[in-house]
C-alpha cells in the first residue's frame, strides 16, 4: 500500500511542488491550505489531489484536520511535510506584537501542533517521516525579519529534539532549508532588492520549487531511515555550513 503524505501549505509554491513530486513518486497525497481558495481549487483540478482547509496555527484545527485526512484515506498519515509559512516583514522597532505572534504561530508553533497530531500513530506503527521546511534566513538572519528568522531558527532546534525522541520508533525528523526560491513570496520583493539578493547567490539565480521538492523526496524515502535530525541546505551556495 502506498505511503500517505500530508503537506501543509501544499497548494502553492514549494508546497505544491512537494505534493506533485510525492504523487509522481507513488505516494497518496493530501494538501492542506487555509487562504487563497481560488489557487487551492485550481491546484486540486490540475493535480486531482484532495485539498483540506484548516489553520495550522490552531492546535484544535490541526488535530481535526489530521483526523479528517486519515478518515478520507482510511489509514493514518505516514509522511508529514510541515511547509506552511507566512511573512510579516518590518523592522523590529516598528513590529507589532500581532505581527510577531502571527509569524511565530504559523511558522513555528504549527510544527508542534501538526507533529503532535500525527506522532502517536507513527510511533504505534514504527514508521514515520517528518520534514520541516525552515529557511536560509533561520541560519543567517535577515533585516526586517526578526519574527520570521526566529521562527525558522526555532524549527531547526525543534527538528533535532524531536528526532532524538522518535529515532527508536522508526521515525525520522529532518529539515530542509531553502535559499531564495522562485515563489510568490519572493516575487513580491522589489526588483532592485531581488537583484542584489541574486548577486549574492553563487549559482546566480533563484531556486525552483521542484529543486526544493527533490530534497524533501530524498528525506521521506523509506531508504532514508538512517538520516535524522539533519538540516539539508538547498541555497545555491549562498550559505555553506
Amino acid at each position: 500500500m502506498a505511503r500517505l503524505a500530508l503537506v501543509t501549505g501544499g497548494t502553492r509554491g514549494i508546497g505544491a511542488a512537494v505534493c506533485k513530486a510525492l504523487k509522481a513518486g507513488g505516494y497518496d497525497v493530501a494538501a492542506n491550505y487555509v487562504v487563497f481558495d481560488e489557487a487551492a481549487q485550481k491546484f486540486e483540478k490540475e493535480t486531482s489531489l484532495p485539498i483540506f482547509k484548516w489553520d495550522v496555527s490552531s492546535p484544535e484545527q490541526c488535530i481535526k484536520g489530521a483526523d479528517t485526512v486519515a478518515a478520507h484515506f482510511g489509514r493514518s498519515i505516514d509522511v508529514l511535510v510541515n511547509n506552511a509559512g507566512i511573512t510579516k516583514d518590518i523592522m523590529m522597532h516598528r513590529m507589532s506584537v500581532d505581527d510577531w505572534r502571527a509569524v511565530i504561530e504559523v511558522d513555528l508553533s504549527s510544527m508542534f501542533y501538526m507533529s503532535r497530531a500525527v506522532i502517536v500513530k507513527m510511533r504505534e506503527k514504527g514508521f514515520g517521516r517528518i520534514v520541516n521546511i525552515t529557511s536560509i534566513n533561520g541560519k543567517m538572519g535577515q533585516m526586517g525579519q526578526t519574527n520570521y528568522s526566529s521562527a525558522k531558527a526555532g524549527i531547526i532546534g525543534f527538528t533535532r529534539s524531536l528526532a532524538q525522541e522518535c529515532a527508536v520508533k522508526g521515525i525520522t525528523v529532518n529539515a530542509v532549508a531553502p535559499g531564495y526560491t522562485d515563489t510568490d513570496m519572493v516575487k513580491a520583493v522589489p526588483a532592485e532588492i531581488l537583484k542584489t539578493i541574486i548577486a549574492k547567490i553563487p549559482v546566480g539565480r533563484l531556486a525552483q520549487p521542484d529543486e526544493i521538492a527533490r530534497a524533501v523526496m530524498f528525506l521521506v524515502a523509506d531508504e532514508a531511515g538512517f538520516i535524522t535530525g539533519e538540516t539539508l541546505n538547498v541555497n545555491g551556495g549562498q550559505l555553506m555550513d
